[in-house]
């Protein structure tokens, strides 16, 4: 599978039945270009191999054991310390230093849990990512972040509005299961924020880019691909998203901004000529 294969099958339609795993190695691909998401596959794999045999009981003791391997045995914790280190949102950074973010902590359980045997989904609380084990019409809430400790009612929204500082109701709603689209575009736009906020403007066009294929209809994307590749000094490449949200946006407040920008790409490219 190709990235962009995946991502034009999660745009349209968000709710593909796609392994998170897969793809989110595949966009750590495009930034460590040797690395064989294969290796890391069989990581997971032999990681589930390790964890099925010891999945009895209740849902809540099987999802017990699958936070006791993980956040206890096998060490993987939350990276409190720098948590806009790019490589928080990389899995196979992940799987190697054994830290990472709210989300990426989530989709590794989500890959070990599903291969042995669980139903493990990924749920995008405002400002953190959490996941959940689902068996029927019973569901066993937990974060990943935070050692895998469980999470009731209460304390999902005690955690959402410690994180944003607004208040949050948990309703059934609001703890669904985050489609497979929407996990992708969450993980890409984590990477988007550290790399601007690092001012690493290509890294943070490349990822745009992607985000460009997952929400083609987003039109702010293009923008933004547009920007950061006029200050990656790239500008051939940025003509054509600048003009792309131009086309859909005629009336935006900043289209005079957007126009600056093109001007200065046409400007550069004049040059070369």
């Amino acid at each position: 599978m190709k990235l962009s294969s995946a991502l034009e099958t999660l745009a349209i339609d968000p709710h593909a039945p796609i392994d998170i795993a897969r793809v989110a190695l595949l966009v750590a691909r495009d930034a460590y270009s040797q690395m064989n998401p294969r290796v890391y596959l069989r990581r997971i794999d032999r990681l589930a191999d390790q964890l099925r045999p010891r999945l009895r009981g209740s849902l809540a003791a099987r999802t017990a054991e699958l936070s006791t391997f993980l956040f206890e045995e096998c060490g993987f914790a939350g990276n409190t310390e720098n948590y806009y280190d790019p490589r928080n949102s990389y899995l196979n950074k992940v799987l190697d230093r054994q830290v990472g973010l709210p989300i990426s902590l989530s989709a590794l359980a989500m890959a070990v849990g599903t291969r042995a045997g669980l139903n493990v989904v990924g749920v995008g609380l405002p400002g953190h990512f959490i996941a959940k084990v689902v068996d029927g019409n019973e569901e066993v809430l937990f974060d990943p972040f935070n050692g895998g400790q469980f999470l009731d009612i209460e304390a999902c929204e005690l955690l959402v509005s410690g994180v944003t500082g607004r208040p949050f109701e948990a309703t059934p709603d609001a703890l669904a299961a985050t489609p497979p689209g929407a996990i992708v575009a969450r993980m890409l736009q984590n990477l988007k924020t550290a790399y601007l906020a690092d001012r690493s403007y290509t890294r943070a066009a490349r990822v745009t880019r992607r985000l460009t294929q997952l929400v083609p209809g987003d039109a702010t994307q293009h923008r933004d691909l547009g920007v950061l590749l006029v200050r990656a000094e790239q500008p051939g490449r940025a003509i054509d998203p600048l003009r792309a949200y131009l086309r859909a946006e005629p009336q935006a407040e900043d289209a005079r901004d957007v126009e600056l920008f093109l001007t200065q790409a046409l400007t550069e490219i004049a040059r070369w000529n």
